[in-house]
Formats: structure tokens, sequence, C-alpha cells
């Protein structure tokens, strides 16, 4: 009888978290039928080891475990890992979870009611992150961004308004827009994902409870896509889904990121830029602007003068930067 949730893992070399992890699937208190799909992207620590144990353990519980993977030199990666264990699956509902995080008990139980009541939308949740004091700008956007934000805000450096790991999404809905890039090493498979996801008219939703011990790694997968790679996507999903409706726009920041952007842009999309706008006079007055990595270094001003002008976020501008 198929599960009403699988939880999703890849690993690879995961050793050093995977009790962590694996415990706290042990640990939810969801009272449906649960699964735990695993699969081994050539892992050459203890992590296959450590997965054979916690089968007994959450089998006894109740949970099956279906435990694939490949021996091969080196790793297929992430996308074709998570492609594969969702294969070999059989879950009505696909919970994603990565080898290093680990969940709150009420993450499945809370994260399902709401992909049951919307059945084409992606389920995030807020985050815990750890170290706690990393990726703190990062982590508040996660955490804060209002529900419609959610669809305004994907142009973004950050990326999809809900993070990976704390995906959770109806297997139907998951076959429709999938699968996952198998690109490996270095393609941001996650957001090419939630692009084809938005695509297709998906929703997003977050649940306003920390499920999540999110970790941060600086030799995580996530860390080897190229800054550049992430950019390129970015331009070509903001004229896809905005510019290209826009007989003209104005691009706010007259400094390096402004003119990267422009200069990123297709012919026809340069064609309908009318002007660039900054908010720091001293830097227009000289010139130039320096690039500030974040929006709220301007103090308020940049917030403060789009209420001004009674502009509504998502119908009349779009954060990029």
């Amino acid at each position: 009888m198929a599960a009403q949730v699988s939880v999703i893992l890849p690993v690879h070399d995961a050793e050093p978290w995977l009790d962590e992890c694996l415990g706290s699937v042990l640990q939810q208190d969801f009272q449906g039928s649960m699964e735990l799909s695993v699969f081994n992207d050539a892992s050459k620590d203890k992590s296959m080891t450590i997965i054979e144990k916690w089968k007994v353990k959450l089998e006894v519980s109740g949970i099956l475990v279906v435990i694939g993977g490949h021996n091969c030199p080196s790793p297929r990666g992430v996308g074709y890992s998570k492609n594969q264990a969702i294969a070999q699956s059989s879950g009505s509902y696909l919970c994603f979870l990565d080898s290093d995080d680990v969940m709150m008990p009420q993450r499945i139980r809370l994260q399902h009611e709401a992909a049951v009541r919307h059945p084409t939308s992606i389920i995030g949740c807020q985050v815990r992150r750890e170290p706690p004091n990393s990726t703190q700008r990062y982590t508040r956007w996660i955490n804060q961004l209002a529900p419609d934000q959610l669809l305004t805000q994907v142009f973004t450096s950050h990326g999809p308004t809900v993070v990976m790991p704390t995906w959770f999404c109806s297997r139907a809905w998951f076959s429709h827009v999938g699968p996952f890039d198998e690109g490996g090493r270095g393609v941001p498979e996650d957001l090419l994902f939630f692009y084809n996801h938005l695509r297709r008219g998906g929703g997003v939703v977050r649940v306003d409870q920390s499920l999540l011990l999110y970790r941060f790694r600086p030799g995580a997968a996530t860390q080897a896509i190229l800054e550049s790679t992430i950019w390129t996507h970015r331009v070509c999903f903001l004229e896809e889904r905005a510019l290209r409706h826009w007989a003209t726009f104005t691009i706010w920041s007259a400094g390096r990121q402004g003119r990267r952007l422009y200069r990123s842009l297709s012919e026809g999309a340069r064609r309908k830029v009318i002007a660039f706008c900054d908010v720091d006079k001293k830097k227009i007055k000289k010139g130039f602007y320096c690039y500030e990595e974040a929006q709220d270094l301007t103090g308020g001003a940049l917030e403060d003068n789009l209420r001004s002008l009674n502009l509504q976020e998502g119908r009349d501008f779009l954060h990029f930067s």
C-alpha cells in the first residue's frame, strides 16, 4: 500500500549529520502513513552504515525505508539523486529533506495539512539557521516575506522564496512540473524547478512556523553554483515573466548592479529602459554609484520613496537585487 507521505532524502557523504537528520524523521507526530526514500549518491564515508542502522529503527516504528543508490566513482548530483529517490517512492505527497538538516516534530503534519488545502502549490516553512548568526539577512528574508511577496520577489538573488529543503508538495503536482534538472554540480536544479513550477501556474505557500533546522555549510553543493549562472537564469526569467509585458521601465540603481542588469538584457528589453534612478544624492552627484548588496542599506529611503509614489510591488515595480 502506498504511503501518504514520502520523505525524499538524497545522500552524499553525510556521515556527520545523518544521525540527527534521520532521528528527526522518527520523531514526526504525523498520524498518517510515512516512508523514507533514501538515494545514496556514491558516498565514500559511513553514510550507508548509518542509514542501514536507522532503517531498522524506523521500520519498527512503522515507517517504511526504501534505499537506492550507486557506487560510481563520482556522484551524479543532487537533481539526479532527488529524481531517483522520488521514482522509488510511493507517497501521495513528497517532503524534501537535506541530509544535513533536522525537521521539527510537527513539520510533516503541518505541511501535509497545507498541501491538502493547496494542491498546486509548493509548501515551505520558516527555518532556524545553524550556525545561528550565519546568513542573517538571507534568513530574515526567508522567514519574513509577506504572503504576496512569495510570488512578487521570485526574481531576487536569493532564489526561490521558500528554500528547497523546506519544500512539500503532492506527487501529482511534482509530476506535472518536474523532474529536476540532472546537469549535476553547478546546476541550480531547485531554481530551475521553481521557475517551471511558476510557469505552470503553481502557487507558493509558507507555514509560518520554524519547522526546519537549516544548516549553512560553505562546502555544500549549493556553494558550487556560480553567481553568474544564477544571474543569467534570473535575467531570462525576469524578461519572460515581467519585462515583455511592460512598454517601458526604469532601473532603480545607477550603479554597478543597475548597469550590469542593463547590459544583461536582450536588445529588445534594453530599448524599453527609459531611465536609471537612485536615492543616494551624493552618489548621483558624483556620477557613479558603488554597489551595495543589501536592499535595506538605503536606510529605508527606497521603501519610503516607493510608498510616497503609491507604487505596488508586483504591479508597478519588482525587486531584482
